[in-house]
């Protein structure tokens, strides 16, 4: 799965958390998931869920916290798929 092809269903899973959806057309990897898209970290909690169910992946609570951007999200979705 190319990164590309992850982003896009990274964004299709956090889209429906996401309220303001004018931010959703800007989103980029340096996109801050707190504070450029508003997100609250209950919702972070869902979209890792939702991120593991989608992938077949887990992801370990050390590396929740390091998933602040969707660009470090997307390395540690690609980590967890070739590891």
């Amino acid at each position: 799965m190319t990164r590309e092809e992850i982003k896009t269903e990274l964004l299709s899973i956090i889209d429906p958390y996401i309220d303001e959806k004018e931010v959703t057309t800007n989103v980029s990897e340096q996109s801050d998931l707190i504070n450029d898209l508003n997100i609250n970290s209950a919702h972070l909690v869902d979209i890792v869920l939702d991120i593991e169910d989608k992938f077949d992946i887990m992801i370990e609570d050390d590396f929740i916290g390091k998933m602040d951007t969707v660009g470090n999200a997307l390395d540690i979705i690609q980590e967890k798929l070739e590891g």
